[in-house]
């Protein structure tokens, strides 16, 4: 059973001038020459990349596009028409976004956060814009503490609203943001805390996010980090819980709260000590 828009792993059942045929229960699928890998017969099973070409056709390609089918990524418009945006996704055939599917009108050269969907008519891959009705808060399948990615969506008045692993939406607040963030990055983090939206007894939930890991595996990551840069920098580093919290995730790439947890725990360990210029390797 193929499938558009995303992976499939095929057989190849016969060569011709133009490229391969590959296995689809019916015809086969054309992967065109240019995409074959070297040394590749008759016989072999190749991962590829299924979508229609310029002329409609159904295709094979061993690229890799920058989203598949569900995914919401971040791309850059290479033309705009009266119908819709074209948006470079990595293949030989642009992603279109209809002009009803667009916030606001689309400029070239413009980056644009979207979902990669089929569309419902054509069957082909599309893209919109207006990704909300994808997300739901009502039937969660993440729990506390759970890894998840994140994907910035659009900035608040009290942080970042997230999506979380392509399904939910959550909030990224101000002081968990030791970086510059813009819509599109995309970054692991955890669910920090879940709470109903309201008191009503609605099934709706919110949901608080922090970037990294949590708990004391994020420490444990952490740990060497600091002792590689200790070792480094001959056993000592001016860093301290005095120090402002952008110096601090400029040098260590952590939060100031995540550089006090980690450190105590090294001097615990009795592997660092504390001066008031910093931290010394023991």
């Amino acid at each position: 059973m193929i499938q558009v828009g995303t992976y499939n792993r095929l057989k190849v059942i016969r060569e011709v001038d133009f490229g391969l045929y590959l296995d689809d229960g019916a015809e086969g699928i054309l992967l065109p020459k240019r995409f074959v890998p070297v040394n590749t017969k008759i016989g072999d099973e190749l991962n590829v990349f299924l979508y229609h070409d310029g002329e409609e056709r159904l295709i094979a390609t061993t690229q890799q596009p920058k989203g598949i089918l569900g995914d919401i990524v971040k791309l850059r418009t290479i033309t705009v028409t009266e119908h819709g945006a074209f948006l470079d996704n990595g293949l030989m055939k642009d992603l279109f976004v209809p002009k009803s599917k667009q916030q606001q009108a689309m400029i070239p050269n413009g980056e644009y956060l979207v979902k990669i969907v089929l569309d419902e008519q054509t069957g082909r891959l599309a893209a919109t814009e207006k990704i909300e009705p994808f997300l739901s808060n009502d039937a969660l399948t993440v729990k506390e503490l759970e890894i998840v990615d994140l994907i910035v969506y659009r900035r608040t008045d009290i942080g970042y609203v997230v999506i979380i692993n392509n399904k939910h939406t959550g909030v990224l607040h101000h002081n968990e943001i030791y970086r510059n963030i813009t819509a599109g990055d995309r970054f692991t983090g955890f669910i920090k805390k879940i709470y109903p939206e309201d008191k009503t007894g609605s099934d709706r939930w919110k949901i608080d996010v922090s970037a990294g890991k949590p708990g004391y595996t994020r420490i444990e990551d952490e740990t060497e980090k600091i002792l590689r840069l200790l070792k480094e920098h001959n056993g000592f580093l001016p860093y301290h819980d005095k120090t402002d919290p952008e110096e601090i995730y400029s040098f260590f790439g952590m939060s100031k709260k995540t550089f006090k947890m980690t450190t105590g725990n090294l001097y615990k360990q009795r592997k660092i000590s504390f001066d008031k210029a910093g931290i010394k390797l023991i």
